[in-house]
């Protein structure tokens, strides 16, 4: 993993530290600028068909030097369309051993590039049965569009999964959804903005935008949206529109991780209490020695899942 991406996942695992006492941390007062959020109880993709995000900042993502430049051991590239952008992603099959379609995990990358590291966390998926796709989103590596940080993001997702659907050695009623850290903040968006996927499962993904961006704030990270405006804190916030999941969840992060706890389990909580099947559990380790064992933990949940 390289260092640009290494210290962009340590600010993201970090945002609890700034949450729990920003007064310790903060070397200017513009995180104050950040408002509070409440509990929304509209559909939170009804909200996005009406909603567009206001950027400060237009341009690529934050990172941009992670080498992607040649396919990773095991997978091939393809192209897919997330409105009128043409994406880069990565796409690998299990050992065929029978002319049959396979279930498949759309995975989401952890920071802001796409690193040969998150690909080889993949072969957990390949070996279980799972053909993977992963895509690079939009700002990404040279890619078109401009970076927003959990918002236009969704869509590409979306135009992913939308690509993996039609895809002839794929089963399109076992499409799972997973992603770690970034990846892991947008699978629980995209889960409550697309219908189409069996099952969801984040990894040390954040359901609170406020803590992050006072915490990118403070260490001068890279925000290009109106962090001052609640609506664009809502859309990117899990939490707020927990009650929109459309597929069973799984919120997972490491138990050293305790600021995620205190995000985590009241959004699942929530869910749970308008009926929906999500769940928010600690897995020992933090944010990346947690992770291989979270990812099997998934694969179990998805077995149990077996369509939508």
């Amino acid at each position: 993993m390289n260092r640009t991406k290494i210290a962009a996942l340590s600010i993201f695992a970090a945002t609890s530290l700034f949450c729990q006492n920003p007064s310790s941390t903060a070397p200017s007062d513009a995180w104050r600028a950040v408002p509070e959020i409440t509990v929304q109880t509209e559909d939170y993709a009804a909200v996005r068909n009406r909603f567009h995000t206001k950027l400060l900042k237009s341009g690529p993502a934050p990172e941009q030097v992670c080498d992607d430049s040649k396919a990773p051991d095991g997978a091939s590239a393809v192209a897919f369309p997330s409105g009128n952008l043409r994406l880069k992603a990565w796409i690998g099959f299990p050992k065929k051993n029978s002319a049959r379609r396979f279930p498949a995990v759309l995975f989401l990358h952890g920071g802001f590039c796409f690193d040969i590291s998150d690909w080889q966390v993949t072969q957990i998926f390949r070996d279980a049965g799972f053909a993977v796709m992963s895509p690079v989103l939009r700002g990404e590596e040279g890619q078109p569009g401009n970076f927003t940080m959990f918002y236009d993001e969704v869509d590409d997702v979306m135009g992913a999964a939308e690509y993996l659907r039609h895809q002839p050695d794929i089963d399109n009623t076992r499409i799972y959804l997973a992603g770690h850290s970034t990846g892991g903040t947008l699978t629980m968006l995209t889960a409550m903005a697309d219908p189409h996927f069996a099952a969801a499962a984040s990894f040390s993904g954040s359901p609170d935008a406020v803590g992050y961006t006072r915490h990118a704030l403070v260490s001068g990270g890279y925000i290009p949206f109106d962090y001052t405006d609640p609506m664009e804190l809502q859309l990117r916030s899990a939490r707020v529109y927990a009650a929109s999941f459309k597929c069973p969840v799984r919120i997972y992060y490491g138990a050293d991780e305790t600021h995620f706890a205190l995000s985590s389990q009241p959004t699942a909580k929530l869910a749970h209490d308008h009926g929906l099947d999500v769940e928010a559990i600690a897995v020992d380790g933090g944010h990346n020695s947690a992770l291989e064992a979270e990812i099997r933990l998934a694969i179990d949940f998805f077995s149990k899942h077996p369509s939508r």
